[in-house]
C-alpha cells in the first residue's frame, strides 16, 4: 500500500530536501527524499564525520553540497505541482520530515535523477524499497564519473 499527496514546491532546502504544500489543504511541510544523500551545504557534526571518514576537506564538501543543491533546483521549479508517493509505514524520518519519492510534473522521479546524474549517493539509514537499484545506479554514476565523482571519487 503506497500513499501519494499533491504539493506544490513552495522552497528548497538543500540537495535531497524542499518545502512543499499540500495541494488541498494547503499545509506546509519539509520533505527529505527517500534512498538519497547528497552532501551538507553548511558546518555541522554531519560534515565532521564525512570529514573523517571520506578524507575529503569539509570547505570541498560544503562546495559539493552546493553543486547538488543547484542541479536539485535546476530539475524543477517553485510552484510546480508535483506528486509525493510514500510507503506504508515509512512516512517519515527521525527528525518529522515526510519521506517519499517525489514524481515530478513530467513524471520524471527526482530521487532517482538525484541518483542516476551523480549528484547524491545512495541514503541506507532509512530504508526504502528501491535502496537496491539506487546502488545500483550510483555505482555506474560512480564509473561513468557524472555529477559529482567528476570531482570525487565518493562524497
Amino acid at each position: 500500500m503506497t500513499r501519494k499527496i499533491i504539493l506544490k514546491i513552495k522552497r528548497f532546502v538543500d540537495g535531497d530536501g524542499l518545502i512543499a504544500e499540500d495541494f488541498h489543504s494547503k499545509k506546509e511541510f519539509e520533505i527529505r527524499l527517500y534512498g538519497i544523500d547528497a552532501p551538507e551545504m553548511n558546518y555541522c557534526s554531519k560534515i565532521k564525520k564525512d570529514e573523517k571518514e571520506l578524507h575529503i576537506p569539509a570547505a570541498l564538501l560544503i562546495k559539493l553540497g552546493y553543486k547538488s543543491f543547484e542541479f536539485f533546483k535546476s530539475n524543477m521549479q517553485i510552484g510546480e505541482i508535483c506528486t509525493l508517493v510514500q510507503e506504508e509505514n515509512n512516512l517519515f524520518d527521525k527528525y518529522g520530515r515526510t519521506l517519499g519519492y517525489l514524481i515530478l510534473s513530467n513524471g520524471n522521479v527526482m530521487n532517482e535523477i538525484m541518483i542516476r546524474e551523480g549528484y547524491a549517493k545512495p541514503y541506507s539509514n532509512v530504508f526504502c524499497k528501491k535502496l537496491p537499484m539506487y546502488k545500483e545506479w550510483s555505482l555506474k554514476a560512480k564509473t561513468d564519473k557524472k555529477g559529482l565523482f567528476a570531482i570525487v571519487d565518493s562524497f
